[in-house]
């Protein structure tokens, strides 16, 4: 049985087996090579966990199964998967002629298997087609007609012509930014047994950098930590190790899209690394997330920049960012988007570069920081719910929020783009539904420490309120 539960907003993920097991990803790999097309070059990596290459195969028979032409690049980070997309095929084979590929010839989709930063049980596939993210309805739509035809008997054929876009890939970042040759930093890296350890040593190593890694060997069980770097408590080894022998530590997630940069001082967010990399660019137009400080958001505009707020999730920003011509975008979380000098995508290895280019031309990343206005965030804290009523939760507290209660704070606007962003006096709150988990996700930030706390309170009464109203017999 298919269950429905496993097509989420961004992406395909759930456990491996109970969910993703042989009839369910096959026939994913079947009706998603009917919508890329047929006859069209479909690319498959994958990452650390154990059972990427069992679904790899599955994956494979169903393509074949439509007609399509399947290459496997094998082990990768998610941005390598997405980096091959914009390579022609003579630069992922020997000789696409003996294929029959013309040698210009770009690929037609890809998907990179990865459970990121979920627990080793799981796994997913984030998919591209035609160089965009294939999310939201379109996923939701090639779910309802593999459940429509979950009785479907596939082949068992996983055959796979080979092609390597880790060497290339490496090679573009070298050749990028070879000027950071001599760099004196002394730098520590915590790959978190994830992926990005496939690619950034070699990286670093041609560029002669300083720098020690830790946990940079791919592990699918992450014996040493979990691979989500916006949990303080997972970066307890590398801030040691910062501390004890370096000058910049990086840190990413299971499958190398999202980055933490840390200094001695300071564990820079997703926002704040934004401001940092729109430095190097003269007046650009930056999306950030609804999760995003309000710092950011004025001091881009004041330093001559275009800022967009938009909704939260990796796919919905690269739409933005092509939409909009814009050259940067930003989570919280770490995940950053370059389309200056780059391809629009979220690349955790790019972004380590760019920092670091950043702090070769003389940028002082602690002074930086330590000079915008200071403000009281609260990190993201996520109010358990359920999948069927967390939207209905959200809807009901807009309601309230026309009429809200008499000792709510003063309301200066609403931004409904994502949930619900309340914008205060002196702060703003922030509720919305995940798309990916049953909970409802808060964040609130003001420049005096009390009233982010007394926001909290309010926003968090009123949740409380649109809850036992839709408990309510009707």
């Amino acid at each position: 049985m298919v269950q429905r539960s496993i097509f989420r907003e961004y992406d395909i993920r759930g456990i491996f087996e109970k969910e993703l097991h042989e009839q369910s990803v096959k026939l994913i790999g079947f009706h998603l090579g009917q919508k890329v097309g047929g006859a069209k070059l479909v690319a498959i990596g994958y990452d650390a966990r154990s059972h990427s290459p069992k679904l790899r195969d599955w994956l494979a028979s169903g393509l074949n199964e439509a007609g399509c032409t399947v290459l496997d690049m094998g082990m990768v980070a998610t941005p390598v998967n997405y980096f091959s997309n914009y390579q022609p095929l003579s630069v992922l084979m020997d000789d696409p002629q003996s294929n029959g590929f013309s040698n210009d010839a770009l690929i037609d989709a890809s998907v990179m298997i990865t459970g990121s930063h979920n627990p080793p049980e799981y796994n997913g596939f984030k998919i591209t087609l035609d160089r965009s993210p294939f999310f939201g309805e379109a996923i939701y739509a090639l779910g309802d007609a593999i459940i429509a035809d979950e009785s479907r008997t596939l082949c068992a054929s996983c055959e796979c012509v080979n092609i390597d876009v880790k060497t290339p890939y490496i090679d573009y970042m070298v050749t990028h930014f070879s000027h950071l040759k001599g760099l004196k930093s002394k730098i520590v890296l915590d790959c978190g047994n994830g992926v990005a350890g496939t690619v950034i040593n070699d990286i670093f190593d041609v560029l002669g950098f300083d720098y020690r890694g830790l946990y940079c060997e791919p592990d699918g069980t992450f014996p040493n930590h979990h691979p989500d770097p916006s949990e303080e408590k997972n970066l307890a080894d590398v801030k040691e190790a910062l501390e004890r022998e370096g000058d910049i530590a990086f840190a990413y997630d299971g499958d190398a899209d999202r980055i933490a940069v840390l200094t001695r001082k300071h564990n820079i967010k997703g926002d704040q690394m934004a401001l940092l990399f729109a430095m190097s660019m003269e007046n650009p137009t930056v999306i950030g997330e609804v999760k995003c400080s309000q710092v950011m958001y004025d001091e881009l505009e004041r330093r001559g920049a275009k800022a967009i707020m938009y909704k939260t999730g990796h796919s919905n920003l690269k739409v933005k960012m092509k939409e909009t011509g814009a050259d940067l975008a930003c989570e919280v979380s770490g995940h950053i988007f370059f389309k200056h000098r780059y391809f629009g995508y979220d690349d955790a290895i790019y972004a380590t570069l760019r920092m670091l280019e950043l702090i070769k031309d003389g940028v002082d990343l602690d002074k930086e920081i330590e000079a915008l206005p200071q403000v009281f965030s609260t990190e993201e804290i996520k109010v358990k719910t359920t999948e069927e009523e967390k939207f209905a939760i959200i809807d009901q507290v807009k309601l309230l929020l026309q009429d809200p209660p008499s000792d709510f704070p003063k309301i200066k606007s609403l931004i409904d783009v994502d949930g619900v962003r309340i914008n205060f006096e002196k702060g703003w709150g922030l509720v919305r539904a995940s798309n990916t988990t049953p909970v409802l996700v808060t964040r609130f930030e003001s420049t005096d420490a009390a009233l982010a706390k007394k926001y909290e309170e309010a926003v968090n009464a009123l949740i409380s309120q649109a809850q036992s109203i839709l408990k309510e017999p009707s």
